[in-house]
């Protein structure tokens, strides 16, 4: 290889050295091809080699060896005691049963979602403003010739207009003024070092977080305490005065003498960015770009398989497929001949469905029907297909006290969000109608009609915020939201279904506008394609209405 162009190699096997690497070893931190992996791991047997395709390297978190059984992982932390704990530790009586515990999962991936936020907060707005701070000095740093020349010239005039008996006072005035100068100077220059150094220390911090991010280790991670706060307070602005002139009425009192610099400091505070939440322009006044009759008396979903077609379900047997311009494409029978509550397209355009009747999931591909999710004790309701491919879930008890959201890998449980740090329910346990979506920052959006609130929590499943209708309605009637979708600035939209609008709020829960003058009646399921046209279902119409809401 030429170590010229090594930069450009593409990576190769750790133990061949020839071979293009496919996968590595997550415990040992070593690239493989195939044929290696069964050389790599009869190396060593004791090991728990744990083998992953090299686009997912580093992605296994490497829990802490337990102190009191070594042969352990430490999966929990005692909140009580600050100590990692394993599931040995846990069934002893060494430990107090009613401590309160914590996964190390959750808390490892607050972290890193703490570390990846304060890493862009550093890169994008801190060290920016730092930058224009310094740049500031610099400027007046560089304009202190020009500044004091002026000074000069101005001293130099009045000189000129006085008798030779004045010259040596004047000479000893400009001598002052070069003294203020340096003086002036000697304080801009400290101030530029003192932010030159905090600057060192951002950039230092953020080498560190760019490698924390890249770090799968739990005991680091999980200490990691932010300096963002301290970076937030900024230096205070020095503002020198510069000397008055001397004025003509002065030198009538045997030339007055120059006022001395004086220094101030101006207290700069840090003002955060807000996100931007109109990249594209907002329409004036939302249009209503087509109408697709559906044929259903109750239209519960919409889920947009391309530009150009949608699929809908609603109290019927049948989920309809219609191209925008109001033509059925195909239609599916649901397996059970019950009707639909939720569905959803996966990337690959395969429809996923959810039989409440039957407490099963299916989905269909290439006119092929299969079961993926079947459930004990919990029925099934709205769908989502997430960014990476995952299936959300919103269910309810058969008795109908408890709502909860799981997240699934095919067939396989990844996560289940029901409660808060508080132990207390995220959603309202008597409403099964929970519309869901994920948003482009990965957070989960659910729309709990009972409750009257969209809960957003984050990917881990932490609560971000409660949105319970806006500080000061113009509506008659109490907020309802039904459905629910996301567009590509992170907008969240859920109708109103009462109040026959539909709420539009930013990424962090602050409402922006209605959409109310489109002639909505009874809005429920919502989706968006990835144009931002807004497809929203009329219940009781049987409707779908395209809408175009940004320019």
């Amino acid at each position: 290889m030429d170590p010229h162009y090594d930069a450009q190699d593409v990576a190769r096997c750790d133990l061949c050295e020839v071979a293009i690497v496919q996968s590595y070893c997550d415990f040992c931190h070593v690239n493989l091809c195939k044929p290696c992996i069964g050389e790599h791991i009869s190396d060593d047997y004791s090991k728990k080699h744990i083998i992953v395709p090299f686009q997912q390297r580093r992605s296994i978190p490497i829990y802490p060896k337990c102190e009191k059984h070594p042969n352990k992982t430490c999966k929990y932390q005692c909140k009580d005691c600050n100590i990692f704990l394993c599931t040995d530790c846990l069934a002893s009586e060494q430990h107090n049963k009613e401590h309160k515990l914590s996964k190390l999962e959750e808390v490892f991936l607050q972290k890193k979602d703490q570390i990846h936020r304060d890493k862009e907060e550093l890169k994008e707005e801190l060290l920016p403003v730092y930058e224009e701070i310094s740049t500031e000095i610099k400027n007046q740093i560089a304009n202190l010739d020009v500044d004091y020349q002026k000074f000069t010239t101005q001293m130099s005039k009045h000189r000129e207009e006085l008798h030779r008996e004045i010259d040596n006072v004047m000479d000893q005035r400009e001598k002052e003024i070069d003294e203020n100068k340096l003086k002036h100077l000697s304080i801009l220059t400290k101030h530029l070092e003192e932010v030159k150094q905090l600057q060192s220390l951002m950039q230092e911090s953020l080498h560190n977080l760019n490698e924390m991010e890249d770090s799968n280790e739990v005991t680091s991670t999980i200490h990691y305490n932010s300096k963002n706060q301290e970076f937030s307070k900024l230096p205070p602005k020095v503002i020198v005065s510069m000397p008055k002139p001397i004025e003509k009425e002065e030198l009538r009192n045997l030339i007055g003498k120059l006022t001395p610099l004086s220094t101030t400091l101006e207290e700069r505070v840090f003002t955060a960015k807000k996100p931007n939440t109109s990249v594209r322009e907002l329409l004036d006044k939302p249009e209503v770009l087509n109408t697709i009759k559906t044929g259903y008396e109750e239209l519960w979903s919409v889920a947009c398989l391309n530009e150009e077609e949608i699929w809908t379900s609603g109290k019927r047997t049948a989920i309809k497929c219609f191209n925008t311009q109001d033509v059925l494409q195909k239609k599916i029978k649901t397996k059970s001949g019950s009707w639909p509550r939720g569905i959803a397209v996966y990337s690959d355009g395969a429809l996923v469905y959810s039989d409440w009747r039957k407490r099963t999931v299916y989905k269909v591909k290439n006119d092929q029907t299969e079961k993926i999710i079947r459930l004990q004790g919990w029925r099934p309701f709205n769908l989502c297909v997430t960014s990476s491919g995952d299936l959300l879930v919103t269910m309810y008890s058969d008795d109908k006290t408890q709502s909860k959201m799981v997240r699934y890998s095919g067939s396989t449980v990844k996560q289940t969000i029901q409660f808060d740090d508080d132990g207390q329910p995220l959603y309202s346990g008597n409403s099964i109608t929970k519309y869901i979506t994920e948003n482009r920052n990965l957070d989960i959006c659910v729309a709990d009609s009972e409750a009257g609130a969209v809960v957003v929590v984050n990917q881990a499943g932490k609560l971000r915020f409660r949105f319970t209708g806006p500080p000061s309605s113009t509506k008659n009637k109490p907020f309802q939201p039904c459905g629910i979708t996301t567009d590509s600035q992170s907008l969240i939209l859920t109708s109103d279904h009462k109040n026959h609008c539909i709420h539009v709020l930013d990424v962090h829960g602050h409402f922006l506008f209605y959409i109310d003058n489109c002639d909505l009646k009874y809005p429920a399921g919502l989706c968006v394609d990835n144009d931002d046209s807004l497809f929203v279902c009329e219940f009781i119409k049987g409707n779908v209405r395209k809408i175009r809401y940004l320019k």
